[in-house]
């Protein structure tokens, strides 16, 4: 073979050497892409001023007057409502959702936040509890500047139409009940600049844990993702994807062993327990709270968690937690139910348990599954049989990613399995043992002189990731309203769901136990409120009513609620100055006296008030409130009950829980034609079992319908087994103008009258 000339062997060797100089070039050009070249940071936003400032606070204290004047018992005290659990799209989960990829709108920045609250839902105070784990240095910087214009945009300091906290949220995860903590938000009473802490507090660097199976996107998935965008105007969302998650990969996180002051402004500062965290908090030695949430949530909590360890390592849980969120957007976390997602062998190890009333455990129903298409392939019943009990066995140990070992398994196919089928509104995946009555009846017995217990006051709040505070003021708009969107951040269930088959497949320990995000789509719903009793509408007062515990949580509807200690009956009624509001912690050996009064909320009118309307752009009152805002008339529901919840708390070790929570101890009807509800109740045995006594309220309202108010829409057999399901998904599987509305009681819970009978034990806030 002839050899090419000299000249055409130089011109070869120049062009290969371009090619490779050209295919280094695109390569680099790629990742620079890929890394945030070319995006925008999101920027706090601007707030609208008030056409008519303070508007919505005098139309909400002519309200308050003539509630006052329906009752019986004027108090000295207003009520006012507020969401103490908002993200906006400085959140990762939250920036994710908005991408036009899951269906999303835009981002919604901390100023969308302001304005939502003040001119959508017209609420009297909100705090900003991004997730810390993701913040830059540059986004806490803007969200303290935002907050601080919210609270300038508000009016006179000592009586504003909005008062604005600042927070983060610490978002925990484990993989084992060990090692699990959970979800807290922290929020912080002071904002000026020289008092707050110069960084957010994150349980961990990673925004997702090891072994979790949900990464942040890598560069060459983002280049992917940018180059699959149809249209440079399209584009755009994608390119600012990967400048959000490239500044998430640059943070650095703090040296370890150095105190919290000392540390430089622009590390991120962990701490991976919550002693840890209270630890770090006092280093700044400003007034915070920390409200712990979502503990009966199975999307992301290990079976088998419960409070027991958490109790056990906090040094003083009524000044650390003294508040706990009983229900949001993502459902109630308040009932304790007997039954386990798992339960635990004579041999140590974990196995399977039997369906129980109103539980069917999700491994039970993955050897169902399993066992049916077995039989429809033809095996025998023997072979079925094996195949079913290694279905079970391969879920338990499968956790939180269970639903990954029945391939090809639809969410339809799972019915109910694995849900508190007699609870109102529940989380996902429910564990009881991380609900708030388990808590609130556990001791800790190291110092027997001493019990170590949860004196919770219970809130609620929307824990919303669109910017939206106190999403709950009206039931429509599910996509917009609501978290269904976060149902649609895990993979497409194509890529992991497979063909069906008729035997299970253990997990691989390398996918870890990625969690089902489909189902969850019919557990989210518009969120609660947290209300306060509070002396004026000042930023002090609402927090020192936090504080007290002088606070109550509600579905949603702005129920008007109060619970007293009333004295004993052979003292009488005790004159109001010596009676004790909900929260409190009362010493006394004699017969507890109580009274309850309650309000309905007020029905809402359609569109949105006059102060609104002249504030806001048309474009900006649809893209923010969807047309519709907080619009009470002046008719009231009417609640039609009253329901009082009785807990002892454990007073030995190995006590069992379940015969020490009575829900509902006592039903106690209201006038049918009443506006106001006013009922009194005594425990006669309260004095005679010396053991100190929890108790708590309930409010319940007229049904009225509700998203997702009937979860996944179960139909069920003549035997009462759930036989089909219509899950409300997250996409389009559902019409979007579907709001999956089925009838419910919204409801109110106040918090507990904490009796002891023994003064030392206790020293909490209303002694």
């Amino acid at each position: 073979m002839t050899e090419p000339p000299r000249r055409v062997r130089r011109a070869l060797r120049v062009i290969a050497v371009l090619l490779l100089l050209s295919g280094l070039v695109a390569v680099g050009l790629s990742q620079t892409v890929a890394r945030g070249w070319g995006g925008s940071r999101q920027s706090r936003g601007r707030i609208a001023p008030a056409a008519e400032p303070g508007a919505g606070a005098i139309a909400r204290a002519a309200r308050w007057q003539r509630a006052q004047a329906a009752r019986s018992s004027p108090a000295d005290k207003q009520i006012l409502f507020g969401d103490l659990h908002v993200h906006t799209t400085f959140s990762f989960d939250a920036f994710m959702v908005s991408l036009p990829m899951y269906q999303g709108e835009g981002a919604h920045p901390p100023a969308d936040a302001c304005d939502f609250a003040r001119f959508c839902s017209g609420l009297d105070f909100w705090s900003i509890n991004d997730h810390a784990a993701g913040l830059s240095p540059r986004q806490w910087a803007e969200t303290r500047e935002s907050i601080r214009e919210c609270n300038a945009l508000s009016g006179d300091p000592a009586d504003p139409d909005l008062v604005s906290f600042l927070g983060w949220e610490w978002t925990q995860i484990g993989e084992t009940p060990e090692t699990h903590y959970g979800h807290k938000n922290v929020v912080l009473l002071d904002t000026d600049e020289a008092s707050v802490p110069r960084r957010p507090i994150a349980s961990r660097r990673h925004l997702f844990p090891p072994g979790s199976g949900a990464r942040p996107l890598g560069p060459w998935l983002r280049l992917a993702i940018i180059a699959g965008s149809p249209g440079s105007s399209s584009r755009q969302p994608y390119l600012d994807m990967a400048r959000f998650l490239q500044d998430r990969d640059d943070l650095v996180p703090c040296p370890e062993g150095v105190s919290t002051l000392e540390l430089p402004d622009d590390c991120q500062e962990s701490a991976t327990t919550p002693r840890e965290l209270f630890e770090r908090l006092d280093g700044w030695g400003g007034s915070y709270l920390v409200i712990p949430h979502g503990n009966t949530w199975g999307f992301y909590t290990p079976p088998r968690s419960s409070w027991d360890r958490q109790l056990a390592e906090n040094p003083d849980p009524e000044r650390y937690e003294p508040l706990v969120e009983v229900f949001s957007g993502h459902g109630n976390s308040e009932a304790y139910r007997p039954w386990r997602t798992v339960a635990v062998g004579a041999d140590g190890q974990l196995e399977c348990p039997e369906p129980s009333d109103g539980y069917t455990p999700e491994c039970w129903r993955a050897g169902e599954i399993v066992r049916e298409r077995c039989s429809a392939v033809g095996e025998g019943d023997e072979e079925c049989a094996r195949r079913e009990v290694e279905a079970r066995r391969n879920h338990v140990a499968a956790g939180i990613g269970g639903h990954l070992t029945v391939p090809g398994a639809m969410p339809e196919d799972w019915l109910d399995s694995g849900q508190c089928t007699d609870c109102y509104l529940p989380t996902y995946r429910y564990r009881p043992g991380g609900s708030t009555q388990y808590a609130l009846a556990l001791s800790n017995l190291d110092d027997p002189k001493r019990p170590k217990r949860f004196r919770f006051g219970l809130i609620a709040s929307s824990d919303d990731h669109k910017a939206q505070p106190g999403t709950g003021y009206k039931e429509f708009a599910r996509r917009a309203m609501t978290d269904a969107g976060l149902s649609r951040i895990g993979p497409p269930a194509i890529l992991w769901r497979g063909e069906p088959e008729p035997r299970s497949v253990p997990l691989p320990p390398e996918m870890g136990s990625p969690p089902d995000f489909e189902r969850s789509a019919s557990f989210f719903g518009t969120g609660g409120l947290v209300a306060v009793h509070s002396a004026a509408r000042d930023r002090d007062s609402i927090w020192r009513g936090l504080q007290s515990r002088e606070v109550y949580g509600t579905s949603g509807d702005r129920i008007l609620l109060w619970f007293d200690w009333l004295g004993a009956p052979a003292e009488g009624v005790r004159p109001a100055a010596e009676s004790r509001p909900m929260g409190s912690e009362v010493f006394s050996s004699e017969t507890p006296r109580f009274r309850v009064e309650a309000l309905g909320a007020f029905h809402q009118k359609p569109g949105c008030p006059d102060h609104v309307t002249s504030t806001l752009a048309a474009e900006r009152l649809a893209r923010l409130c969807r047309g519709d805002c907080h619009h009470p008339s002046d008719e009231r529901k009417r609640i039609t009950r009253i329901e009082v919840v009785r807990i002892r708390p454990q007073v030995e070790r190995a006590e069992p829980i379940d015969g020490l929570i009575e829900d509902p101890w006592r039903v106690l009807p209201c006038p049918p034609d009443d506006v106001a509800c006013s009922v009194e109740f005594s425990d006669p045995e309260y004095a005679t079992d010396g053991r100190d006594t929890t108790y708590y309220v309930r409010a319940i309202q007229d049904p009225s319908p509700t998203i997702n108010g009937a979860g996944l829409r179960c139909e069920r057999d003549a035997e009462g087994r759930c036989s089909t399901t219509r899950p409300c998904h997250g996409d389009d599987r559902v019409d979007p103008s579907d709001d999956c509305l089925a009838s419910s009681e919204e409801r109110a819970w106040s918090s507990p009258i904490f009796l002891v009978h023994d003064a030392g034990q206790g020293i909490g806030p209303g002694s």
